[in-house]
């Protein structure tokens, strides 16, 4: 298997966009490893085969710390009506500088790997449906479902990568 990061990214106080929250801790735990707590990211328990993290967001400040990776999987939320609950599809470098934010998207961290060091690791997004943002923890019934379901999904991928 090729060094893997699974990286979760979202707002845990804001419901559904917790979910990559969720997604993450159920891998920790099928993986053997005690869940992520509040505030914790997982980069300090880094270096093995597949690795598991989760952030506010993705920023330029973090691509330093996925070069070492052939593989990243972003895991996120979604709100899109005509896609998937679980939307899962490969991710390319592509870069589109936003002028008010440090916020990137997976294509855009890839496209800065690329552009800074050089590495182009396969990358694929799994985004979750969220049909709840209001300002709470917890994720609504059904995202609760989607995001087991993603999390076993992820563990394919990973065990058995498929293209496109």
């Amino acid at each position: 298997m090729p060094r893997t990061l699974v990286i979760g990214f979202g707002n845990i106080d804001r419901a559904d966009d917790g979910a990559a929250f969720a997604v993450i801790n159920t891998l920790r735990r099928r993986l053997g490893r005690p869940p992520l707590g509040e505030g914790e990211t997982g980069w300090e328990e880094t270096g093995g085969d597949l690795d598991t993290v989760f952030l506010h967001q993705l920023t330029p400040e973090t691509a330093e710390s996925l070069v070492a990776y052939r593989r990243i999987v972003f895991v996120d939320a979604h709100v899109l009506e005509n896609a998937p609950e679980i939307h899962t599809f490969p991710v390319t470098p592509d870069f589109e500088p936003a002028a008010f934010t440090h916020h990137l998207t997976p294509a855009m961290m890839l496209g800065l790997l690329k552009a800074l060091y050089g590495a182009e690791p396969e990358g694929r997004v799994v985004s979750i449906r969220g049909y709840d943002f209001d300002f709470r923890r917890g994720l609504s019934p059904r995202t609760g479902e989607l995001a087991a379901k993603a999390a076993e999904l992820i563990l394919g991928l990973v065990e058995n990568p498929v293209q496109g």
